[in-house]
C-alpha cells in the first residue's frame, strides 16, 4: 500500500511541476506530454526493476542514455532540459524512495520547490539572452557594445560574435545583458509603479 501511495505522491508531484509551474510560465504545449511521459515511463520501470532481480543501476542507466538520446533530438533550452530531469528525477524518487516513507515525498518537494524559485519570473527578471542580427559589420569590440546597448536600452554584460558578414554588412551576436530595473518590470507592474 505504501509503494502504491507514492506512485501517486509522484503522479502529483508531476502535475504540479508541469501544470502548475512549466505550462503557466512557458506555454509551451508539446513539451507537456515528454514531461508526463519521462516521468511516468521512468516511474513504471524503477517500479518493477525495484521488485526484480535486476539492479535499479542497469534501468537508471537505460534511462541516462535515452534522456541524452532525447535532448539530442531537438533543441531544448536550459529551463527545459531542467523541467526535463525534475519530472525524471520525481519518476526515480517514487519507487526508490527507500526505507523511510517520507524521504520520497521530502525529495519530490524539494525537486518542485528548487524549480519554483530557480524559475519564478521575479528571479533576476531584468537579464536577458539575445541573438541579435545587426545591419552592419562591426568588427571593433567596444563599438559593438555600444551599439547593442544603444538599441537594447540596457547594460551589456556579454557579447559573443557569432558571425561577421563583411559582403553583407550584417554581424551575428549573441548578446547577454540587463534591462535598467523600472524598465525590466511587466507592463502591468509599470502602471502600478507609478
Amino acid at each position: 500500500m505504501a509503494r502504491l501511495t507514492l506512485f501517486l505522491i509522484d503522479l502529483v508531484a508531476v502535475s504540479v511541476l508541469v501544470f502548475g509551474l512549466y505550462f503557466p510560465r512557458h506555454r509551451r504545449r508539446d513539451l507537456i506530454t515528454a514531461f508526463l511521459g519521462v516521468n511516468v515511463g521512468v516511474l513504471a520501470v524503477a517500479g518493477s526493476l525495484t521488485s526484480s532481480t535486476v539492479g535499479a543501476g542497469l534501468g537508471l542507466g537505460l534511462f541516462g542514455v535515452l534522456s541524452i538520446i532525447r535532448l539530442r533530438s531537438t533543441e531544448l533550452d536550459q529551463h527545459e532540459v531542467a523541467y526535463y530531469f525534475s519530472a525524471l528525477a520525481l519518476g526515480i524518487l517514487g519507487p526508490l524512495g527507500g526505507d523511510s516513507f517520507w524521504l520520497a515525498p521530502s525529495l519530490m518537494a524539494l525537486v518542485i520547490a528548487v524549480m519554483y524559485v530557480g524559475d519564478h519570473p521575479r528571479v533576476f527578471r531584468s537579464y536577458r539572452r539575445q541573438t541579435v542580427v545587426l545591419d552592419e559589420a562591426i568588427t571593433d569590440e567596444t563599438a559593438l557594445v555600444a551599439r547593442l546597448e544603444q538599441l537594447l536600452g540596457g547594460r551589456v554584460h556579454a557579447a559573443t560574435v557569432e558571425r561577421v558578414d563583411l559582403v553583407t554588412e550584417t554581424t551575428v551576436v549573441e548578446v547577454r545583458y540587463s534591462l535598467p530595473a523600472r524598465s525590466a518590470l511587466p507592463v502591468r507592474e509599470r502602471a502600478v509603479a507609478k
